[in-house]
């Protein structure tokens, strides 16, 4: 029958069409760890000898048990104790007493209804611009580990290029780690070493970790921090990137942030780092496109591309039921070509995953470890569903390892 004929072509265009789509977004994620390799050849060099006034800013709720920790490494990266500004917001503990104990200077804020990241830092950039704004200000978290020199190094490159600096950001295994830490682990290598650092190498915008942030004031500027937005770093970033700030990765410098050892902690992190991405990707995508082609700008439509692609386990999920329907259908007879498709966007996706384990992943992850990802895809699975029932709209702190 010429309908049944019809409405297997349908789904053949389709399926072509989706599959075709699966592939470009696979490639431009090979592309980028491809490129990635050439940046870890390269040293980005910096003029070590200008003389920048900066200043660090830390938001922090209730984090009186880590924050001595993290200033007492930082102190020795500072001229003076009073260029760290601690912004102690809605607590309720000592975090407060903790921080002045170092010698840093503490701003307490309350407001219940304005909770966040977000509204932390504008309170501490308002504080900084009624004394002598610095040139850079840098952004930390209080629960984190700056390595020696990070500091200097990004604060360095931030007034040399005009441009916000982002340090490579990566998660220390806890004690004893599980599977599913060292695959989180790996998770952020993937997202914030290999794939930031090819879209750098590219001149293309990259999202901001959310510490380890350096930015000319004047970019700041330019900005509105003031939000409650559960990820409010990959936020930032885009909305500087469509100001003309380009973010940009320096490969010399490095953050490290733990993964919490509570599962449902763990989970909690998960689900608004998860959540906060698919609702950036929903609502940034088309404003990027959209600003790429007013600005003319190639740099916005690249990074408009790599924000659609979901995380990895989400993308991994979407690849493995296209490819069941795909060979389904040609099993049937109704499709081959959309089946070819699929297979090629799979190898590409494989690929990036393999290649970025092999230069950068092998010391969280065996091969062994890496080859048990579809128990990782699986743990994912609620997660996502929640993303879609119930997603997650309020920033939420995670609890601290102890």
């Amino acid at each position: 029958m010429a309908w049944v004929n019809g409405l297997a072509t349908g789904w053949e265009i389709l399926l072509a069409i989706a599959a075709t789509l699966y592939a470009f977004l696979s490639g431009l994620l090979f592309f980028e760890c491809l490129v990635a390799l050439i940046s870890r050849q390269q040293v980005q060099t910096v003029e070590s000898s200008l003389n920048v006034s900066f200043a660090i800013l830390i938001p922090a709720h209730n984090e009186a048990s880590v924050i001595k920790g993290t200033l007492t490494q930082l102190l020795p990266q500072v001229d003076s104790p009073e260029q760290i500004v601690v912004v102690a917001d809605n607590c309720h503990d000592e975090t407060a007493a903790v921080a002045r104990s170092t010698g840093v200077k503490v701003l307490e804020r309350q407001d219940p209804s304005r909770r966040g990241k977000g509204y932390a830092l504008d309170y501490g950039l308002h504080a900084l611009a009624n004394t002598t704004p610095p040139e850079v200000v840098v952004m930390v978290d209080a629960d984190c580990w700056v390595s020696p020199g990070t500091i200097h190094h990004i604060v360095q490159a931030a007034k040399q290029s005009g441009h916000p600096i982002q340090a490579v950001y990566r998660m220390e295994l806890p004690p004893e780690p599980s599977l599913r830490d060292r695959l989180s682990a790996f998770a952020f290598i993937v997202k914030n070493r290999v794939r930031a650092g090819g879209l750098s190498q590219l001149g293309v915008p990259i999202m901001l970790g959310g510490t380890g942030m350096a930015f000319p004031w004047q970019a700041l500027q330019s900005v509105e921090l003031a939000s409650g937005h559960i990820v409010e770093d990959m936020k930032l970033g885009i909305d500087l990137a469509i100001s003309g700030y380009i973010s940009t990765l320096s490969l010399e410098s490095e953050v490290l942030g733990v993964l919490p050892n509570d599962e449902a902690a763990a989970t909690s992190q998960r689900t608004r780092w998860e959540h906060g991405k698919l609702q950036v990707l929903t609502t940034y995508v088309p404003r990027l496109l959209s600003q790429a082609i007013r600005q003319l700008r190639l740099d916005l439509f690249i990074l408009a591309v790599d924000l659609a692609i979901p995380p990895l386990a989400l993308w991994a999920m979407i690849g493995i039921s296209l490819t069941a329907v795909t060979s389904f259908s040609m099993v049937l007879g109704i499709a081959d070509t959309p089946f070819l498709i699929q297979i090629i966007a799979d190898i590409l996706l494989a690929s990036s995953i393999l290649l970025a384990w092999a230069v950068w992943g092998r010391k969280e992850l065996s091969f062994s470890q890496l080859i048990a990802v579809p128990s990782y895809i699986l743990w994912k699975i609620p997660l996502y569903l929640k993303a879609v029932i119930a997603p997650q709209k309020n920033w939420i702190r995670t609890k601290r390892n102890t």
